[in-house]
């Protein structure tokens, strides 16, 4: 599997990415999730792009029968450190997601808080890269399994990028890409990369998920921390779609 800025972003995040406050809610997170997919115990469930395995772990304790794929080696090793510190089984794939294929093979899926969905690689086509991994994730799922899908809110950037930055070429609205610069201090010194993440709209996200073979049931404000059945904020960070495969 041939290396991006994201594979290596995440490699150099991992061991702190546990500090960041969003991962703060992941027993409620979790609750909040059950509650859609009304799974009996001992289902099998997907967590694509899934990081340290807050989200695997917490299903695993509570009975489900779990996998967690992900593009970053440095995430998964924290996930299995985490995993066996709590005495619990995942399987974990090391995979980028666009690329990951099975057939029929889960009762439900997650893909929460950015995981794969939106982060793009700099060579990449993000209609492309995005749509590859909806149209996996419903090749793994059984016939009417739930998939519950958390991205970044297109109408929050809008409403806070200027016509400046627009010319300076950091964010685009026709593709509605964001490109930024992230400083990292690797082993090697300091360095800058730059990052390039898509935004999406509901109405966007209700066509993709059509063409890959979902009905679209709800789309929420999804910003983790405060999920909940409610409209949109335009203000916040992510939106959630939650689809049913026909």
């Amino acid at each position: 599997m041939s290396a991006n800025n994201w594979e290596a972003f995440f490699d150099t995040h991992a061991p702190f990415y546990m500090n960041n406050g969003f991962t703060k809610n992941t027993a409620a997170e979790v609750d909040f999730v059950l509650d859609e997919l009304q799974l009996p115990f001992g289902s099998f469930i997907l967590d694509v792009g899934c990081g340290t395995g807050r989200h695997s772990i917490e299903l695993a304790q509570r009975g489900y029968q779990v996998t967690g794929i992900d593009i970053s080696s440095g995430m998964l090793e924290e996930a299995m450190t985490a995993a066996k510190a709590a005495k619990v089984h995942v399987e974990w794939i090391h995979r980028d997601a666009v690329k990951f294929t099975r057939s029929e093979s889960y009762d439900a899926a997650i893909c929460l808080c950015e995981g794969a969905f939106g982060l793009v690689g700099q060579d990449d086509d993000p209609l492309e890269h995005d749509m590859a991994i909806l149209s996996n994730v419903s090749h793994a799922l059984k016939p009417k399994a739930r998939f519950i899908l958390t991205t970044l809110n297109a109408y929050s950037k809008i409403r806070k990028f200027t016509q400046e930055e627009v010319e300076q070429g950091i964010f685009n609205p026709v593709t509605m890409i964001e490109q930024s610069v992230v400083e990292w201090d690797l082993p090697e010194g300091k360095k800058n990369i730059q990052m390039k993440e898509r935004r999406y709209f509901p109405t966007e996200l209700q066509q993709m998920f059509d063409n890959a073979g979902f009905h679209v049931d709800s789309i929420w404000g999804g910003t983790a921390g405060r999920w909940g059945k409610r409209k949109i904020n335009l203000d916040e960070v992510e939106i959630m779609v939650v689809a049913t495969k026909k």
